[in-house]
């Protein structure tokens, strides 16, 4: 088996879906490793947007299998509203191109009334969460109170655990002011999706480990982004599970020495939905600027993104945590009117120079950020798909990024398109 795992290097939205599109060419198999239906992605694809936020992005491509691992949580409904509407996009998801793991945990409702009932009681404390539930779902996971996808296969005799999840959740929905849930329910919303669903269930770990003895191209797609790590974020301004690549291992049940290449999505410059510390935030025209020329809103929520300018010193953190091998630069274009770009390579403190972005919270708070000017290139860059024809200034803020992250960027999108990026190296 050859294998590549996607993640993103920074707070999520730095454009994996078109790079895990473009690879997905050569790949066999896509899979989903961790996080919900509440990371976004969008791809363009023969000049139609298509946005998917829990599907693997490989799916719109014909004759590949794609897979969602059990580190992910499953929200039913969101599933079958997204297979619906790629269906009107004359996309077929099928159980031939598309496999679950029997032991993925489901999202149910009452986890999306209590995600949504603790955001608003947070008032100006609130984290910034989708709302959709994957949170108290992880909750439940770790608790030991979760309702997989296998426990469908024969619903009535699953009361034990439906009475250990209420027994938790009419507690906590009493305090918040909603109305207690009864066990019937859950049963009844548990049939109601049973037959939709299960014929996609597969025990996936050993269809992965088929793959590999079948020496098959399999390419791993991260949600959200390492900024967002629940222990390597900036806590608590997270997701609710690992989006480290070491995560690709644990939420598929592949065996992390099977794991080979590591490519870490980055955008040109530094976007952030929600709440939580951003170093090189901007908060004038030029923030606007990146934030109207970007089309910076959240493909899920359609929250307006906050930005600011590329961030070396968080970008460089993720990668030596991460192990990443390689950097997929996306977003250049972006740039394209820019006279002058910064670019943060190091963090005062108190008058203290640091080299990395602390966890105290406190320390966050003071982080200011200490930047190197570069010269913009003043010239139309979108679409380009060779290295050599793009500006002079525009390959020395590529090169300079390297030398401030360590490692080498191999793919340059220019445009959200399909067919616009450049490789440098063949991935598979």
């Amino acid at each position: 088996m050859t294998s590549v795992v996607i993640v993103g290097t920074q707070w999520g939205d730095e454009g994996k879906g078109k790079i895990v599109d473009s690879l997905s060419q050569d790949a066999d198999v896509i899979v989903r490793f961790q996080g919900g239906h509440n990371a976004g992605h969008t791809l363009v694809v023969d000049g139609q947007t298509i946005k998917l936020s829990l599907l693997p992005s490989g799916i719109v491509r014909k004759n590949k299998l794609t897979i969602i691992g059990n580190g992910v949580v499953l929200d039913p409904q969101a599933l079958i509203s997204e297979i619906n509407y790629l269906s009107k996009l004359n996309i077929a998801v099928t159980s031939e191109n598309l496999r679950i793991a029997e032991n993925v945990t489901l999202i149910l409702p009452l986890h999306k009334d209590l995600d949504l009932a603790r955001e608003k009681q947070a008032g100006k404390s609130k984290i910034g969460t989708t709302g959709r539930g994957i949170g108290p779902a992880y909750e439940d996971k770790v608790a030991r109170r979760s309702i997989k996808l296998i426990d469908l296969e024969d619903i009535n005799k699953i009361p034990e655990k439906i009475s250990r999840i209420l027994d938790h959740h009419n507690i906590l929905r009493k305090a918040f002011g909603l109305t207690e849930i009864c066990a019937d329910s859950i049963v009844d919303y548990l049939k109601d999706i049973q037959s939709q669903i299960l014929p996609f269930m597969d025990n996936t770990w050993r269809l992965l480990n088929e793959m590999r003895l079948k020496d098959k191209k399999v390419l791993f797609e991260g949600a959200q982004g390492l900024l967002l790590d629940i222990d390597f974020g900036t806590y608590p301004f997270v997701t609710s599970s690992n989006t480290l690549p070491a995560q690709a291992a644990i939420g598929t049940g592949v065996g992390p020495k099977y794991l080979d290449n590591i490519i870490g999505i980055t955008k040109a410059y530094t976007t952030r939905v929600g709440s939580g510390p951003f170093p090189t935030e901007l908060f004038d025209e030029i923030g606007e600027k990146l934030g109207d020329i970007g089309k910076e809103f959240g493909t899920v929520t359609g929250r307006e993104r906050r930005c600011g300018w590329f961030d070396a010193v968080l970008v460089r953190q993720t990668i030596q945590i991460s192990g990443i091998d390689m950097i997929a630069l996306t977003k250049l274009d972006v740039l394209d009117t820019f006279d002058k770009i910064m670019i943060c390579i190091g963090y005062e403190i108190d008058g203290q120079q640091i080299d990395y972005f602390p966890f105290s919270e406190n320390m966050q708070s003071k982080v200011k950020p200490i930047y190197e000017e570069h010269n913009g290139w003043l010239a139309d860059t979108s679409g380009v798909n060779d290295i050599n024809d793009l500006p002079y200034n525009a390959l020395q803020y590529i090169k300079k990024i390297e030398e401030f992250i360590g490692i080498p960027i191999k793919i340059i999108s220019t445009s959200p398109k399909r067919e616009d990026i450049i490789f440098l190296e063949n991935i598979f």
